[in-house]
């Protein structure tokens, strides 16, 4: 079920307990400021889920109440993942959906990275 961008943020949404590791993930890179894993239905052959460690829910949450390390460190963790994911040179997808209309469904900022095939136009038509 879609969520809101913004309000306040729900410390038991499922990324959040990931973080405190209630619950597992498949990690493939962790920082100081963010976490990537494995997405459990993944969409394409490669699908990695990159999530700031900070309590953010949302795009306009993060970039307007993280600090600066935060920020540049969540933006640098997406390029270590693409990079260590071998998919810099065939390339790669980045989504972040933010809101209701465009389908977000946990409450905790998070960005999609897709890749391992040609994965077509940008939005079904």
């Amino acid at each position: 079920m879609p969520v809101e961008a913004l309000g306040s943020y729900d410390e038991n949404n499922i990324f959040a307990r990931i973080l405190r590791g209630e619950i597992p993930c498949k990690r493939v890179h962790e920082t100081p400021h963010a976490l990537a894993f494995h997405d459990i239905n993944p969409q394409a052959p490669i699908h990695v889920l990159v999530i700031p460690k900070g309590p953010y829910r949302s795009w306009a949450d993060f970039s307007a109440t993280a600090s600066e390390a935060e920020i540049a460190g969540f933006v640098r963790a997406v390029g270590e993942v693409a990079k260590l994911l071998g998919l810099e040179e065939p390339g790669y997808r980045l989504l972040a959906n933010a809101g209701v209309n465009a389908h977000q469904e946990v409450p905790h900022l998070h960005v999609h990275i897709f890749g391992g095939k040609a994965l077509g136009p940008m939005l079904a038509r």
